[in-house]
């Protein structure tokens, strides 16, 4: 019989409970689903506040739209440009575009998949607001790299976290905090999830500020009905705060049970041939990467997936600077705010289409489930490197 593998799809990938259950039962009883007069809300942006340290952390209806809330925090004018990575989900482009602003790709580093601070570099221009960063499957950016360089050039740094919850830098500190905005996603697939729902947090008074009145119309609830920016309605349900909230508070036993797994998972491949495993430091896991660098991902993934490991290649079908849509108009008949294509990206187009290998991991996993994927990998990796026959 073949190991069934947990999936993030039901629940013996996940970690919801009776805990859950009774914080949505107590949010129906209650009457009061409604964020703005509910209480469920508040009291998870105190504790994902508390949890990364930080003075602000804004509730919102899903990941896509806490990295919107960072857009316009740093409020582009129609036709400027945000540098980003092209491996990551469309939600990071998207709000790019919502505010009329450019998403810029560089290109990415061929081990990480997380963006080259060279090409970052390379790729600002005058109208250059803010380098948004991705920690790619929960492995953390150049940081300080990208932090010097939005310094050296007065730009915004924004982190995308959605994938790397309880992430660090090699030095212990947590993602999100780098930035001056970091964004979380309560998604399915995550870590921890409430089925959608997003957090973004921040040090600035005044950049939380704008956030929040984003995210509820341009509304300050406190000064009465008067709309004082432009904004949309962003806000998250209490039904989904209450199950945030019980599932925050179980993410540090996530992300350590994740740890171990990978771990595990590491020793057993160490000294495979033709495999680059990834850098445990500060890792989240949210899936498990590795790269073949002479190529022969495609064809490897798809012997593991046939044996039941849930292994795929690439992760995106082309990189989002080859999406289909750039092809289109953007807005009507209108492709306003583009002026030209996305700039091509080698190295992420190595990663897609030859040289990337990801395997899911869970929390749930045993040790039975570890054993099985290395036993996988050493079928079909010989001493010669990886046998595609």
């Amino acid at each position: 019989m073949t190991l069934k593998f947990p999936s993030a799809a039901e629940a013996a990938g996940r970690t919801l409970g009776d805990e859950e259950v009774a914080a949505a039962e107590r949010v129906i009883r209650s009457g009061m689903l409604n964020a703005v007069w509910g209480t469920e809300a508040k009291a998870l942006e105190r504790e994902m506040a508390e949890l990364c340290g930080a003075r602000h952390a804004v509730a919102c209806s899903s990941g896509t739209a806490a990295l919107h809330l960072a857009v316009v925090a740093a409020a582009p004018d129609p036709g400027d440009e945000i540098i980003t990575t092209p491996l990551t989900d469309f939600g990071t482009v998207a709000p790019i575009l919502s505010q009329n602003a450019v998403p810029v790709f560089a290109d990415v580093d061929p081990l990480s998949g997380n963006l080259d601070p060279a090409a970052v570099r390379a790729a600002i221009t005058p109208r250059t607001r803010a380098i948004m960063a991705v920690h790619l499957f929960g492995a953390p950016a150049a940081l300080d790299e990208l932090r010097a360089i939005a310094d050296e050039h007065g730009l915004m740094l924004i982190e995308d976290c959605a994938q790397a919850w309880l992430g660090e830098l090699p030095d212990g500190r947590p993602v999100g905090g780098v930035g001056e905005v970091g964004c979380f996603s309560l998604q399915q697939w995550k870590h921890i999830t409430c089925g959608d729902g997003g957090l973004v947090v921040t040090d600035d008074d005044a950049l939380a500020r704008a956030m929040r009145l984003f995210s509820d119309k341009g509304w300050d609830r406190a000064g009465g009905r008067h709309h004082l920016s432009f904004g949309l309605n962003y806000r998250m349900t209490e039904l989904q705060a209450a199950v945030a909230r019980v599932q925050l508070a179980r993410l540090p036993g996530v992300v350590a049970a994740r740890r171990r797994w990978a771990l595990r998972l590491l020793r057993e491949l160490a000294g495979l041939p033709g495999l680059v495993l990834p850098d445990p430091r500060g890792h989240a896991w949210w899936y498990f990467p590795i790269v073949l660098p002479g190529g022969g991902a495609t064809e490897l993934a798809a012997k593991l997936a046939a044996d039941g490991i849930p292994a795929q290649a690439g992760y995106l079908a082309e990189p989002l600077n080859r999406a289909p849509l750039w092809d289109g108009p953007m807005y009507g008949t209108s492709r306003f705010p583009l002026s030209a294509p996305p700039a091509a990206c080698p190295e992420a187009d190595r990663l897609v289409g030859e040289t990337l290998l990801i395997v899911d991991l869970n929390e749930n996993y045993t040790a039975d489930h570890v054993a099985a994927i290395a036993d996988g990998f050493r079928r079909y990796v010989q001493i010669s490197g990886i046998d595609p026959s």
